[in-house]
């Protein structure tokens, strides 16, 4: 077990431990699912080892592909770009709520504030300035686009998300400071409005999206660290996003 200095933050001070440590990032390449429309991820090669006696590449790609941070300004007219999360903001404890079970029957469930409350049940009260992660497994269709997606145009996608008034309890009630999932969006698929990415932007929330290896997480105790890449005028960015486990 390890046990590294940590400073004080919105939500813990002190030390942290843990024994495992836990990649939720998918690796970039070429191949991952897209929102429609968006950018293809490409890479060119601009030095090579035999002629320039290194390898380097160049990569391009949208600001919301793979494993990813919104930020207020992807869909709040005039709203911060990536300055709006500090480090300290990045490190913050995170809950598992998991409905693979529903999301299996219900490839556009929405979690409801009935889930929070059973989660809570089972477990404890949801802490403050926590992560709220939502487990759906659909992580396992990454590997297929379409699939994971539920369709290749923005009127077809279809994957589960939070309900609106699920994710208000959680970053009004229960004082959550942002959700994630391991689907392309914090909201099911099929809601056009992009309603709860919206109203978590508006409040500053920190929203993550494409998550993956959830299921290894337990349901409360994971420490994540969020790496930022701080794309001047961002609207989002790609992020490596490390869970320490005790």
């Amino acid at each position: 077990m390890a046990t590294q200095p940590q400073n004080d933050g919105p939500v813990f001070g002190g030390s942290i431990s843990y024994s495992r440590v836990i990649d939720l990032s998918w690796p970039v390449s070429q191949e991952i699912p897209r929102w429609p429309g968006d950018p293809d991820v490409q890479f060119e090669t601009v030095a090579q080892q035999e002629s320039d006696g290194y390898f380097l590449r160049r990569f391009a790609m949208g600001e919301h592909s793979g494993t990813h941070l919104s930020a207020p300004s992807s869909l709040i007219p005039g709203g911060a770009g990536h300055g709006a999360f500090s480090p300290t903001d990045l490190v913050r404890p995170a809950i598992v709520i998991d409905v693979t079970a529903q999301a299996e029957k219900d490839s556009d469930y929405a979690l409801t504030m009935n889930d929070v409350l059973d989660w809570e049940s089972g477990h404890r009260p949801i802490p403050q300035g926590c992560l709220a992660l939502l487990r759906t497994g659909w992580q396992h269709r990454w590997a297929d686009p379409k699939r994971y997606l539920g369709g290749e145009s923005a009127e077809q996608l279809h994957f589960p998300g939070f309900g609106l008034e699920a994710a208000r309890m959680l970053l009004e009630s229960r004082n959550a400071a942002g959700l994630g999932t391991d689907t392309a969006g914090a909201e099911p698929g099929n809601d056009k409005g992009l309603t709860v990415s919206r109203y978590a932007l508006e409040r500053h929330a920190i929203v993550l999206e494409n998550l993956t290896n959830l299921d290894l997480l337990p349901p409360s105790g994971a420490l994540l660290v969020i790496g930022l890449l701080r794309l001047e005028g961002g609207s989002g960015g790609p992020v490596a996003v490390t869970a320490l486990v005790p």
